[in-house]
């Protein structure tokens, strides 16, 4: 039976703090808000915005400022009323804001009427979103829009033609639209693969589960993943969530058609999908009537706090003063003289390459390793669930080679199109998408692509880049050393580290980009579960984790920093 839903309990919760703008029309200057004890599980406050409505006698420009400053506001239902009352009424209820979003920077908006009813806006881009909540980062690109406007009835100003979408200081963004992960799963069904997205906080649960049902996944990733729902089945994009948390989600089309797999992988979908909007439990229902369906079982791509490495003691896990050594597996890294190591999920196997420049792999049963790619130039290698080693020289970023465990090698194709060095390369835990630092176009960019995989698992290509992600080595001067880690699973950690200082860049695939500095001689980077487990190695051996924004020295002696591609299960 279905819980009795709470609308007013819901809006209460998500506009728990209210701001308003100060009294009369605004004239300069972002506007100010407050924020509320604890957060919404996505490590964002709730803030809600009421913007300045139009002020009587404001003239042209006036309108328009006010208009673009509206967009920080979507009000309780998500409709961005306060917007549309400066449009005039002949446009004011076709006006679609959520068609785009323009990340901007608002000290540099302008404002100029051109001829009377005319007003030209420009500012300059950071970022944009689209229909379907995706983030794309821009080049600080400008931008310019026009906007007219008519006198109305009774002699106020209103705007008769506006471009679609809102535009949103960079500092606003993130409090006024939210980062939801759409869930899917990888080629083996074993993995639940997020693909972010950003939608207004105030009507988030109905935004993904319309975004997951009834819209494609991102193009980059959509070869390398599956999602449980066949065409035809759509989702009623309005979904209410009870004080419980226990969100109703009806479904439309041949629902009851589906095997019961079929339908335990559906609503494992919307339940993870919708679990940072605050839903504890996902009910199906068709034409009203309650889908029987149960979670199934997913695997983790959590990996332990303590970090894996080496020290005179051995290999191991570092807990205090002591190595946890892995059973088998490290004696096989102390045997071979390992400049980076990166072990698999089962931690059976790793990769290594060695001082030689050789890349092996190593395995815990084994007394030897086993040499796989002697080609001059490699970068560090990484491995797959299926203990495959990845390998590419850093001169020819295409020449991707996977090595199966049963010996023979592919060639992926299509791998890295357009980049003419390689400096890095890192898979994600999932093993559906793979991140690099490549040289293209005369700089160095991070690139994050899908891994297209065969029913048996077997990688055959990559997929085209994510678009314009971070730029790398931009904040140091002499970039000697370059890392690619991923921090989780929609976060990658790019170390450049130079003469002056090291550069720490955190990038979530499909949001903003944050940095970090530390020493200059920060030699490698490994990746743990979330932000406060990204490790940083010195050439001296000093172990630094993050505290804050500063690094902070948390172990000496770490004769080397590895990596892990998740915990047995």
């Amino acid at each position: 039976m279905t819980r009795t839903r709470g609308i007013l309990a819901l809006l209460l919760a998500l506009c728990t703090v209210i701001v308003t703008g100060c009294a009369g029309f605004p004239t300069g200057g972002p506007p100010e808000y407050g924020m509320e004890n604890g957060g919404t599980g996505d490590g964002s406050q709730n803030v809600a915005f009421i913007p300045n409505r139009p002020q009587p006698g404001a003239t042209p420009q006036q309108i328009v400022e006010g208009f673009i400053d509206a967009g920080s506001g979507p009000g309780v239902t998500g409709n961005w009323d306060v917007a549309r009352e400066f449009l005039a009424p002949s446009i004011a209820d076709d006006w679609a804001p959520e068609v785009s979003v323009i990340v901007d920077e608002r000290a540099e908006r302008d404002y100029v009427e051109t001829q009377e009813g005319v007003v030209d806006f420009a500012s300059e881009v950071v970022a944009s979103v689209d229909d379907k909540g995706a983030y794309e980062r821009a080049d600080l690109s400008p931008g310019s829009w026009s906007f007219r406007l008519e006198k109305q009835s009774d002699g106020e100003w209103r705007i008769t033609e506006a471009p679609n979408g809102i535009w949103l200081d960079e500092a606003q963004f993130p409090t006024v639209f939210h980062r939801y992960p759409l869930m899917y799963f990888d080629r083996s069904w074993q993995y639940l693969v997020p693909d972010v997205r950003w939608f207004p906080v105030t009507k988030a649960a109905g935004s993904i589960a319309d975004a997951l049902v009834n819209k494609p996944p991102s193009e980059w990733l959509v070869d390398s993943i599956y999602t449980a729902f066949p065409d035809g089945v759509t989702v009623v994009p309005s979904v209410l969530v009870d004080d419980d948390g226990v969100a109703e989600v009806a479904l439309l089309g041949g629902v009851l058609g589906a095997n019961r797999e079929a339908l335990d992988r559906m609503l494992t979908q919307l339940e993870e999908s919708l679990r940072t909007a605050g839903v504890t439990e996902v009910v199906m229902t068709v034409e009203s009537t309650p889908v029987d369906a149960e979670p199934v079982a997913v695997r983790s791509t959590r990996v332990p706090a303590a970090p894996l490495v080496l020290t005179e003691a051995g290999f191991g896990f570092l807990t205090g003063d002591e190595i946890d050594k892995i059973p088998g597996l490290s004696a096989a890294v102390e045997n071979v003289p390992a400049i980076s190591v990166q072990v698999g999920p089962e931690r059976d196997l790793a990769a290594a390459r060695l001082d030689s420049g050789a890349v092996v792999r190593l395995n815990a049963g084994g007394t030897e390793a086993e040499t796989l790619d002697t080609r001059s130039g490699l970068v560090d290698p990484t491995i797959d669930g299926y203990g495959t080693v990845w390998s590419v020289p850093r001169d020819d970023p295409g020449a991707v080679h996977a090595y199966l465990p049963g010996g023979d090698v592919v060639e992926v194709a299509d791998a890295w199109s357009g980049a003419t060095e390689i400096a890095a390369m890192a898979l994600s835990r999932d093993g559906t998408r793979i991140a690099a630092v490549v040289s293209a176009g005369g700089r160095a960019a991070l690139w994050v692509a899908g891994v297209v995989r065969n029913e048996d698992g077997l990688p055959v290509r990559l997929g085209t880049p994510v678009p314009q992600l971070a730029v790398v080595g931009g904040a140091v001067i002499g970039v000697t050393r370059i890392g690619v880690t991923w921090i989780d699973d929609v976060t990658v950690g790019v170390l450049s580290s130079g003469d002056a200082e090291s550069a720490v860049l955190e990038q979530v695939v499909g949001g903003p980009t944050s940095f970090s500095t530390a020493a200059s001689d920060i030699a490698s980077i490994a990746g743990g579960t979330g932000i406060s487990s990204l490790r940083l190695r010195a050439d001296d051996g000093t172990l630094y984790v993050k505290r804050g924004t500063a690094w902070q020295p948390t172990a000496t002696g770490i004769l080397l920093l590895a990596t892990q591609q998740g915990a047995p299960q």
